[in-house]
């Protein structure tokens, strides 16, 4: 879990800029040192991450780590809010930190700059109190997954393409709890992506901004019907599926670790 110090106080600047969450009964002063004290690992900072990271450093994350290798391209800036055109060819996980730090100096941005191999994610994920994978293929999602089943260390699932949108919530601090394994065993890499089918800018942002706030609400002890759950977005109709995510004893990921346990 998180090595960021325990914050014992709000400076009167913090609760200023946080006095709304602080009339808030669900956040408080408790919640927001919560949230001061933490630290978040995004996987990904494309049209999930960008919005993402955007709520998370406003709210006051304490430390965010941004982790992708790709760079800003012209094509992302109809739907990655985070960048602007003259961050085009920069890495933008370099971007990001520039414009999240300009947004609250208060918290700490770290970058990871490269392909993260299961050492390095093992390590990432361990370090964190919630992961988001914002990723855009089933490979980097399965590892994200295992990871976090391993160090038992929440992860908040998102995806998009065209106009649907994808939400799941996983707390791995909780013994019977399935794993996006269990809800996905044999997914293929021949998937609609945003390369090959498109997306619509705000579908994409919705799915951020809620795996956002589900980030908020598992640091602040917050209450979620999300949790354990696969939750599917209609963007031509607005109307949401959702489904119970039952823990499959025989998974190869959560069902191993459980027996081991």
């Amino acid at each position: 879990m998180s090595q960021t110090s325990k914050q014992s106080t709000l400076s009167d600047q913090e609760v200023l800029r946080y006095s709304r969450h602080l009339l808030l009964k669900d956040v408080g002063e408790a919640g927001q040192l919560k949230l001061k004290s933490a630290q978040v690992l995004l996987v990904g900072m494309g049209g999930l991450g960008a919005p993402a990271a955007l709520y998370l450093a406003a709210a006051g994350v304490g430390k965010l780590v941004l982790a992708d290798f790709d760079e800003v391209d012209s094509s992302n800036l109809q739907r990655q809010v985070l960048y602007r055109e003259d961050d085009i060819k920069q890495p933008k996980v370099v971007a990001a930190k520039q414009h999240l730090q300009a947004l609250n100096s208060n918290i700490q941005v770290r970058t990871v700059n490269r392909k993260m191999d299961e050492m390095l994610l093992a390590m990432e994920v361990a370090q964190a109190d919630v992961v988001l994978d914002c990723s855009d293929n089933i490979a980097t999602r399965y590892a994200v997954n295992q990871a976090c089943v391993k160090a038992k260390v929440p992860l908040v699932s998102g995806a998009a393409v065209a106009f649907d949108g994808q939400l799941m919530v996983f707390d791995f601090r909780q013994a019977e709890q399935g794993c996006y394994h269990c809800l996905f065993p044999n997914a293929s890499e021949q998937q609609l992506n945003c390369s090959n089918a498109g997306i619509l800018g705000p579908v994409v942002g919705t799915i951020g901004s809620l795996q956002a706030l589900e980030t908020i609400k598992l640091i602040a002890g917050i209450p979620s019907a999300q949790r354990g759950r696969f939750s599917s977005f209609d963007a031509h109709s607005l109307e949401w599926f959702h489904l119970k995510v039952n823990a499959d004893a025989n998974c190869l990921v959560c069902g191993k670790v459980k027996q081991t346990s």
